[in-house]
């Protein structure tokens, strides 16, 4: 078989991947639920996507484009002659940030947002410096630079073109919280010690399952990327926080969501007739 070659049991894997994504399960439960057909279900997908998740030229709300130094750029350059990257920053996240700052406070909230703010721009081919999350932030450079101090303590790696060395050697906030839940920790505990909402922990954990699924699979790390819309890098952070934590007990807690995985969304009950 030549490399690259996709297998009969590759196509059924992709199809049951394919299976299990929140568009499958929505048109699911516009045919059952609501006895729609197909095609109606399709336009209202199609619809909903539209309205609700725009096409990849429109900002939803609480996003805004930004201009960054590409990831691969030289150091010693002036800014002028330095190759930049338009990136798509989430500033606000909604319900997740609300939530967020109603726990526990602004300062939370702005560190989360630099944490979400770093990560996007790297999965997008750049890097931010603290003077770009200051901008955006609406505070000063020595606010930013108080929070990344905060931040490191915590062994959190912060991708920011001044640190730009120093990945690798941290994990980033998304291989922190998938580590936590991986090792025994709740929903709730890692929210307590992280401050991210549970929706987003919840998030980082299915797709962290995803990735290890693929790779148990032999999908290759660019095929598990491109399957999942994730960035190569973060498919090789959570290998790595995958490989790290291979005991009998984070082995036991990541087979029982596996096999959850495996078996789908299960069907909701039937409504009750007669009711209003």
């Amino acid at each position: 078989m030549n490399v690259g070659e996709v297998t009969d049991m590759d196509t059924q894997v992709i199809e049951r991947l394919e299976a299990k994504t929140p568009e499958k399960r929505f048109l699911w439960v516009l045919q059952e639920d609501f006895h729609q057909a197909p095609r109606v279900a399709q336009a209202l997908l199609d619809e909903a996507r539209d309205c609700l998740v725009g096409t990849s030229d429109q900002l939803m709300p609480g996003q805004m484009r930004v201009l960054l130094t590409k990831r691969r750029a030289g150091h010693g350059r002036s800014l002028r002659h330095t190759a930049t990257t338009e990136v798509m920053w989430t500033l606000e996240a909604g319900a997740e940030d609300r939530r967020v700052l109603r726990r526990h406070g602004s300062a939370a909230l702005r560190r989360v947002r630099i944490q979400r703010l770093l990560s996007e721009a790297i999965e997008q081919g750049a890097l931010a410096t603290q003077e770009d999350l200051a901008q955006v932030l609406q505070v000063s450079v020595r606010t930013i630079k108080r929070d990344f101090a905060h931040l490191r303590a915590q062994g959190i790696s912060l991708p920011s073109r001044g640190y730009v060395r120093a990945i690798g050697r941290g994990q980033t906030h998304k291989a922190q919280i998938v580590g936590r839940w991986l090792c025994g920790e709740t929903y709730d505990q890692i929210a307590l010690h992280t401050h991210h909402s549970i929706t987003s922990i919840q998030r980082y954990v299915q797709a962290f399952v995803r990735v290890v699924e693929l790779h148990r699979r032999a999908f290759p790390e660019e095929q598990i990327g491109l399957l999942l819309q994730m960035g190569l890098p973060l498919v090789r952070e959570y290998l790595a926080v995958y490989r790290k934590n291979d005991t009998p007990a984070c082995r036991e807690r990541l087979d029982e969501q596996l096999q959850r995985l495996s078996r789908g969304p299960t069907r909701r009950r039937k409504r009750q007739k007669g009711g209003l």
